[in-house]
């Protein structure tokens, strides 16, 4: 059995520590992922992913994410005690449930991925959030109130657990390490639960995110034309904070290369042909890498000033990486132009429902993949209208000109408890292009 940087009295430890029901379930657990991991299925959707982002699609791909779905994975059904494994049940019990129910093209890998344990310290101000009771829904101080604050900024320092999660390594391989392999890698900017390896893999920029907790929405608006050299002070910041920060990860050697079940973007893989495959170079460089630009903060912004304004900070940042994926929820089909200009290793683009679908296939062409991200409000509630739905489908697949397709259906949160209705609009969307 293989130990890593473990302490022999914590290795004694082991069967004592954990627990043999614990051991059991995820025993079972490992066993049922390595023989999805291992069909010949799971090798056809990684091919179908691989052909998707190298521009020569066999079929456009489907993914749902359940994780935002309330109710996918009740609490009261993990049975680990210890919290590390428990984290570890959660993320094998939603990859398992929705391989068995959904019927989309969520892979597996024959391993299971932990990431590093990272954090940041603040700017210098304390941004501090509060948030609804059950909701997404927060108010901000925004502590970079006027110009003149911006000198409160100071650089940020970050650091890394690397304890956890290679303890965590070692019980699982005293688990079930004769079943599945362990691998440890990247850092989850969302999801910092060790075990819970939910968003592992995309480097997120977050250039307007992190400007909009500093300043605010209204500023945001208002800088580019009262204190225009004040915000390029501030991006200025923000971006050397971004490269500094990915020039640490590799100084620490943390990055991994995501090319596999790692996210890319927001819920899409990153299996392409043009980047290196996972475990074929250890000298991990950003040229190897996905990186995630968007910029959801500034979809109100007129398209010049968004060129003018924002665009260089994100792009600099975006431009040290391999390929990109761009935007999350805004639309992109007023300022594509600008987008593609100023980020050439741009390979996938979002088409939230905020865009003209038509037009967007347009701009893009057979140049780039549509990630169409379906509206999640028609899939919501107690009653969905499955006309619209449907229609939506079939705009999205006439709008894509067959063209590389992927399709990802995020931010569903409440659906009634009807969990057939995943598949049923999979089972609907699979008929509709023809898969």
């Amino acid at each position: 059995m293989k130990y890593s940087n473990i302490h022999e009295d914590q290795k004694k430890d082991l069967s004592t520590t954990i627990s043999a029901k614990d051991r059991a379930r995820l025993r079972e657990m490992a066993k049922r992922w390595m023989e999805i991991a291992s069909s010949d299925e799971m090798q056809e959707k990684k091919s179908a992913w691989r052909a998707v982002h190298d521009l020569q699609p066999k079929r456009p791909v489907i993914l749902f994410e359940t994780l935002s779905v309330s109710g996918y994975v009740k609490e009261e059904e993990l049975l680990c005690e210890d919290e590390l494994l428990r984290n570890v049940e959660r993320t094998m019990l939603y990859s398992i449930r929705q391989h068995e129910t959904v019927n989309d093209d969520l892979v597996l890998e024959p391993y299971f991925r932990l990431a590093w344990k990272v954090s940041k310290s603040d700017h210098g101000v304390k941004i501090i959030e509060h948030h609804a009771e059950d909701s997404m829904g927060y108010v901000s101080n925004f502590p970079i109130k006027a110009p003149e604050d911006i000198s409160k900024l100071k650089p940020r320092t970050y650091s890394v657990n690397r304890e956890e999660p290679l303890l965590l390594k070692t019980k699982l391989y005293d688990i079930f390490g004769d079943i599945m392999p362990v691998v440890v890698g990247n850092y989850d900017n969302f999801f910092t639960d060790t075990g819970f390896t939910a968003f592992t893999g995309n480097n997120f920029i977050g250039i307007t995110m992190d400007l909009f907790k500093l300043i605010g929405y209204e500023n945001m608006m208002l800088w580019p034309i009262e204190f225009a050299d004040e915000l390029h002070q501030i991006l200025s910041y923000l971006r050397d904070d971004k490269v500094n920060f990915y020039h640490w990860l590799k100084e620490e050697r943390l990055l991994a290369l995501n090319t596999d079940n790692q996210l890319a973007g927001p819920s899409s893989y990153g299996y392409v042909s043009d980047l290196p495959e996972p475990g074929s170079k250890d000298d991990v460089d950003f040229k190897d890498l996905w990186v995630w630009p968007e910029s959801q903060e500034t979809t109100s912004i007129d398209p010049y000033m968004f060129d003018e304004f924002y665009l260089p900070y994100i792009a600099e940042v975006a431009n040290m990486f391999g390929l990109s994926y761009y935007g999350c929820c805004e639309a992109i089909d007023d300022r594509f132009g600008q987008i593609s200009k100023a980020i050439p290793n741009l390979r996938t683009v979002s088409v939230s429902g905020w865009n003209d679908l038509y037009r967007v296939g347009e701009l893009l062409g057979n140049d780039y993949v549509y990630c169409r991200k379906p509206t999640p409000a028609l899939l919501s509630g107690k009653s969905p209208n499955w006309e619209r739905i449907r229609k939506d489908m079939q705009d999205t697949f006439n709008a894509s000109k067959n063209g590389s397709l992927e399709i990802v259906v995020r931010d569903v949160y409440d659906i009634d408890g009807d969990m057939p209705r995943i598949s049923k609009w999979v089972d609907m969307t699979r008929s509709i292009i023809g898969i």
